[in-house]
């Protein structure tokens, strides 16, 4: 199976702080698939760190109030450009590119309101099945977590 997944989630620094949302053994997981990685704000030619964005009324905002719409929707052509062909895609949560289920309202508040990123829109006009990591269950985290510290031989380090 050929799988798109969020980068940030398999530990690449291209979280809008600079960081990532790496996943203890989520690289177990997608053993024997074919693995997509993606960040579209990356695609899209937005800078690592980056001011957090969000969405609102259909446009895309940071916290400086800059419309940065446009190198979101390059970034999600760029993405999809590379998704097309794939299975399914295991996304952030919550992220105005990535977001499946919920996302921010667009206040900086931190308050969570359903919708869906942009990416994800894409995905969906496309009839490729997305799912954020919430989506996964405990059990499936456990046992990548068990396959992760044999493998490497300490315990939830991948």
């Amino acid at each position: 199976m050929r799988i798109c997944v969020s980068a940030c989630l398999l530990g690449e620094r291209c979280k809008y702080n600079g960081g990532d949302n790496g996943i203890v053994g989520l690289a177990h997981l997608l053993l024997g698939h074919e693995v997509v990685t993606v960040c579209p704000e990356v695609l899209g030619g937005l800078p690592t760190p980056r001011s957090p964005a969000e969405l609102r009324a259909g446009r895309v905002l940071n916290t400086a109030g800059e419309d940065v719409t446009a190198p979101f929707d390059l970034g999600v052509r760029r993405a999809l450009e590379r998704a097309r062909t794939c299975d399914l895609a295991l996304l952030q949560p919550r992220s105005p590119s990535c977001g499946v289920n919920r996302i921010y309202d667009g206040t900086f508040s931190g308050t969570l309101i359903l919708g869906s990123g942009l990416f994800a829109r894409a995905l969906a006009r496309e009839g490729i099945p997305a799912f954020d990591c919430d989506a996964l269950t405990d059990a499936e985290w456990a046992l990548a977590c068990v396959l992760s510290s044999r493998t490497t031989g300490v315990e939830g380090d991948e």
